[in-house]
């Protein structure tokens, strides 16, 4: 195991990162005339309790965010285990209809909550920072829910995706 970086390795620190597991969220909003968008990203974190901040880093070249983006709205879809199908589909570039067989409703801001989404925060943009690649979108929470009982929540990690087991 390296612990250096003489000649930074972009591979490498893609490995070192695969091994801190994350949640699996997909954004979604609007883009152009009230048309459904959205894409999976597990670069999703709380921000702030007062305010109710969250904050998510899609790429800069993601075309989904760049026609999202405008309408400064925007929700947070918690998946759980039995979504990896959905996970793909939304992190697939060039699928014609993501939303297609999924169901939804419009949220308070108009931006779709998945109706198996076992969390859901619906936000309005609060800032937009660039950092090396991707933005910085910092959303504040306007509405949100969360599924009863102990919903699994499915998680990424090493480049797939799994569950989730307590240890007591």
């Amino acid at each position: 195991m390296s612990d250096t970086a003489d000649a930074f390795d972009s591979v490498h620190f893609r490995q070192v990162m695969g091994h801190f597991p994350t949640g699996v969220t997909i954004i979604t909003g609007m883009a152009g005339d009230d048309q459904p968008a959205g894409f999976t990203i597990g670069s999703f974190t709380s921000v702030s309790l007062d305010p109710p901040l969250v904050g998510f880093l899609p790429q800069i070249t993601s075309d989904t965010w760049a026609a999202m983006a405008p309408s400064a709205k925007f929700c947070v879809n918690v998946l759980g285990a039995a979504q990896g199908a959905a996970c793909w589909r939304f992190a697939k570039k060039g699928v014609d209809d993501r939303f297609a067989d999924v169901a939804w409703h419009a949220g308070i801001t108009g931006s779709p909550i998945l109706d198996d989404a076992i969390a859901w925060m619906d936000c309005e943009v609060e800032v937009v920072h660039t950092v090396g690649d991707h933005y910085f979108v910092v959303g504040r929470v306007l509405a949100m829910s969360h599924s009863e009982g102990d919903p699994q929540p499915l998680l990424f990690y090493r480049g797939k995706l799994g569950g989730y087991s307590l240890h007591e």
